[in-house]
C-alpha cells in the first residue's frame, strides 16, 4: 500500500536505515525462543538436537546438559529423526525520533546427528512518533486458515493495522531495549510490566494519564485501565479525587466497579466522602444491594405502567364475567376483575399469575378463593371446557382447602357458562 500522508513517507523513507538483527540477538532467539531436546532411544544412546552431539546416557531424565555444547536440554524418548519449530519474537529500537518494534519470525530445522540450522525473517514493524502517531511496516497478509499467513515474497510496505500483527507483537521480546528520549521522559524504565508493548508505548507517549500513573509507581492501575479504556476515560476524575486524598486502592477493579455503581445510583463521584470508603468490600456490596433494589423498584414501575396500558384489553376480554362470585359459607370464590388485582394477587401468594399476564390469555377466567378476606388459592378456568386447570396456593403449593375449593368452582361453573351465553 502506498504511503497515504507526510507521517507514512517519513517513516517509510526512515525504515531504509534500519540495521539489520545482529548475531548477539539472533543466538538469544534461538536459545530462549524455542524449544531444546535431546531425542535418547530406549538403550540408551540419546543426540543432541541443537549441536548433534551423541552419547550415552544410562538412565532416562527428564532434563539433562549436553555434554559438548552445554544445552540445557528437554530428554524425550522417540525413535523420530527431525523436528521442526516456529516461534515470533519481537526487538524494540529506534530509528531517527522514531521509536520502532520489529517482529520477527524464527524457524528452526532440527536432524539427528546435524548442527541445528535457523533462519530469521522480519514480519513488519510498529513505528511511533514522539506524539504516539502509529503506522506500520510489514509483509502482506493473506487468507489462510492460520491467522498468521502471510506472504513472505511481498515487500516490506506500509500497511493496515490487524490482529495478525497485534498477535506477533505479543510475542516473546529481546531483553535489551533502546528507546526514544520522549518515551524515556515519560517514565518507561526498561519494563513493560505484562502490558502489551503495542498498548504501553503510545499510552505513554500521547496520554498524559498513562505517564501520570507509570511515574507515580501504579503499574497494575495502569495495566488494568489500558485494558479497559472506557473504565479509565469514566473513573480518571474520581481516581485523582481518591489519589490526592491519600486513599490507596488495593483491589483497582472493585474500586472501579464501586464507582461506576455510584454513578448509577446518582451519588457524587468525586467527593472523597464517597470515592474513599473506609472498608472497599463492604460499601461495594452494600451499593451493590442498593442498586439492586433500585432495579426491582424500576421493574416494579414498568410493570405498573405495562398493566395500565394492559387493562383496556383486559376489559375488553373479560368484563362479561365481572361480578361472578359464589360461597359455600366458609371459602369466597370472586373473579379478578382488573390488571392490579392481577398484581396483588401474584405479590401476595408469590406466584406468576401477574408476571405471565394470565389475565391477557383469551381462554383462561382467573379467581381468587379467600375465607375472611385472607387469600387461600388462585384457580384458572379453561373457557373452552370450563374445567378447572390448575389451583396454587402461598407459593404453587395446595392447601386444606384445595378439593374443597376445586368442588365448589365445579359446582358453580354454569355461572361461567352462562354469562358467555348471554354475550355470544
Amino acid at each position: 500500500m502506498k504511503p497515504r500522508n507526510k507521517f507514512e513517507k517519513a517513516v517509510l523513507a526512515e525504515s531504509k536505515n534500519l540495521r539489520p538483527i545482529t548475531k548477539i540477538q539472533c543466538k538469544w532467539a534461538f536459545r530462549g525462543c524455542i524449544d531444546h531436546f535431546a531425542y535418547r532411544l530406549p538403550k540408551g544412546r540419546t543426540t543432541c538436537m541443537d549441536c548433534g552431539h551423541s552419547w550415552i546416557m544410562e538412565k532416562s531424565k527428564y532434563t539433562c546438559t549436553c555434554p559438548h555444547c552445554r544445552a540445557r536440554l528437554q530428554v524425550k524418548e522417540t525413535f523420530e529423526r527431525k523436528i521442526r519449530q516456529k516461534q515470533y519474537f519481537t526487538i524494540l529500537t529506534t530509528c531517527g525520533e522514531y521509536q520502532v518494534l520489529r517482529m520477527f519470525l524464527l524457524s528452526v530445522e532440527m536432524e539427528k546427528g546435524c548442527k541445528a540450522s535457523s533462519y530469521i525473517f522480519e514480519i513488519g514493524q510498529y513505528w511511533w512518533n514522539a506524539q504516539g502517531r502509529k503506522t506500520i511496516i510489514a509483509v502482506q497478509r493473506v487468507l489462510g486458515r492460520y491467522i498468521d499467513t502471510f506472504s513472505y515474497c511481498s515487500p516490506m510496505a506500509i500497511r493496515n493495522d490487524n490482529e495478525a500483527y497485534r498477535h506477533i507483537s505479543y510475542s516473546p521480546i529481546y531483553p535489551k531495549f533502546k528507546v526514544t528520549e520522549a518515551l524515556h521522559r515519560n517514565g518507561f524504565r526498561d519494563d513493560f510490566h505484562d502490558i502489551e508493548p503495542t498498548v504501553l508505548i503510545p499510552a505513554l507517549l500521547s496520554d498524559s494519564r498513562g505517564e501520570t500513573l507509570m511515574k507515580a509507581g501504579r503499574t497494575e492501575h495502569l495495566k488494568y485501565f489500558l485494558n479497559n479504556s472506557r473504565t479509565f476515560d469514566a473513573c480518571w476524575q474520581s481516581y485523582k479525587v481518591a489519589t490526592r486524598n491519600g486513599y490507596n486502592i488495593e483491589d483497582i477493579s472493585i474500586w472501579c466497579d464501586y464507582v461506576d455503581m455510584l454513578r448509577r445510583l446518582g451519588k457524587d463521584i468525586h467527593s472523597p466522602k464517597y470515592v474513599c470508603p473506609t472498608d472497599l468490600h463492604r460499601e461495594h456490596d452494600l451499593r451493590q444491594n442498593e442498586l439492586r433494589r433500585q432495579r426491582e423498584k424500576e421493574e416494579k414501575e414498568k410493570r405498573r405502567k405495562k398493566a395500565i396500558e394492559d387493562e383496556k384489553r383486559f376489559h375488553e376480554l373479560k368484563s362479561k364475567f365481572f361480578g361472578i362470585s359464589f360461597t359455600d359459607g366458609t371459602i369466597r370464590v370472586h373473579v379478578l376483575e382488573s390488571v392490579r388485582e392481577f398484581l396483588d394477587e401474584g405479590v401476595a401468594m408469590h406466584h406468576c399469575v401477574f408476571d405471565n399476564a394470565y389475565y391477557l390469555k383469551e381462554n383462561s377466567l382467573i379467581l381468587s378463593a379467600t375465607i375472611e378476606g385472607r387469600r387461600i388459592e388462585t384457580i384458572e378456568v379453561n373457557l373452552d371446557t370450563f374445567k378447572v386447570v390448575q389451583s396454587r396456593g402461598l407459593c404453587n403449593q395446595n392447601t386444606e382447602y384445595h378439593d374443597q375449593i376445586i368442588n365448589l368452582v365445579n359446582a358453580n361453573r354454569k355461572l361461567i357458562r352462562q354469562r358467555m351465553r348471554q354475550t355470544a
